[in-house]
């Protein structure tokens, strides 16, 4: 999969400012901001890949970095809480059969663009669209105004097909990104990991710790997030997995304020890795969850949070 950027009507490769030659292409697109690419989200990206294939086509994802909902005043009271970093984001597209993700860098500047415009000169003009396909739901623009009947309008002006995906229930059940968001503040990993189609990452860089794990015999590798803007689900301990040098192993990941050996209430990340011994300072690391252990207590001793370690240690094994 190719990422471009575009930023201030320029386009650049992803990650640099060096600009480079994009030539408006025959394409099948869709717009969004995809957090989480959940499985509403995938459906609507596998009917565009499969349109594109069909009609020799290049598929193309377009979304917004930063969230428009982070730049937009008046959209969120508090922190809105990414279910995806955009590395995160790009990760998991590179596994739907995308050929090119175009990155929009989400300004007040580009919040202005009128759809109209937006479609004009962006999605036709610049990508060379012929096939739009959108959500049910879809709308931007500035205001928001843009919607799919904004797309099939100028559709038939432009000469540019447009599909509408329908919702995608699971159960019976409506679901959106922010349902999501919902279930991990409640700790319901494994449902939020249903709608998600795949399980939750969490990302970062591993930093120096104080070493209390290794006191008691779980030493921890402490997390930076990659995004401090990601969403951290409920306070406990989580079985995790990450991949390590191409070998998969499980984890116990502990997020909270650590109440047995802090008082400082600072919430953080830290994961007991089971049969990994090497050292990871500086490292990127990804972990995904896939269960809630159990809530962060609070030990009248190390003793007694060993424990308690050794009682989750073989949470992990038996799920093994």
């Amino acid at each position: 999969m190719r990422i471009v950027e575009y930023n201030n009507n320029h386009v650049c490769r992803y990650g640099s400012a060096t600009s480079e030659d994009f030539v408006a292409t025959a394409s099948a697109v869709t717009v969004g901001s995809y957090d989480g690419v959940h499985r509403g989200h995938r459906m609507i990206i596998a009917r565009m890949v499969s349109i594109a294939k069909a009609r020799g086509l290049r598929s193309v994802v377009v979304t917004f970095e930063p969230h428009p909902r982070m730049v937009l005043k008046g959209e969120v009271s508090g922190p809105l809480g990414l279910l995806t970093t955009l590395d995160e984001k790009i990760a998991l597209l590179a596994g739907e059969g995308v050929d090119l993700l175009f990155v929009v860098r989400f300004t007040p500047d580009f919040a202005s663009l009128s759809s109209d415009d937006f479609i004009r000169n962006v999605l036709v003009g610049l990508i060379g669209a012929k096939s739009i396909v959108v959500g049910y739901d879809h709308a931007f623009g500035r205001d928001r105004s843009g919607s799919g009947k904004t797309l099939e309008t100028l559709g038939c002006e432009l000469g540019f097909d447009v599909e509408v995906v329908d919702e995608v229930m699971i159960g019976n059940k409506h679901f959106s990104s922010t349902r999501i968001r919902v279930l991990l503040a409640s700790g319901k990993i494994e449902d939020a990991n249903a709608f998600l189609g795949s399980p939750y990452i969490i990302s970062g860089t591993v930093v120096d710790g104080d070493k209390r794990g290794r006191e008691i015999g779980f030493p921890t590798v402490n997390l930076r997030l990659s995004d401090s803007d990601k969403l951290l689900p409920r306070a406990g301990v989580y079985l995790a997995q990450t991949v390590l040098n191409g070998h998969s192993f499980m984890a116990l990941m502990n997020i909270g304020v650590r109440p047995t050996v802090s008082l400082e209430g600072i919430k953080t990340i830290e994961a007991h890795i089971l049969g990994y011994g090497g050292t990871l300072y500086g490292c990127m690391i990804s972990f995904i969850l896939l269960k809630f252990i159990r809530d962060e207590i609070k030990f009248s001793s190390l003793e007694e949070l060993k424990i308690q370690l050794e009682k989750d240690k073989k949470t992990v094994e038996l799920y093994c």
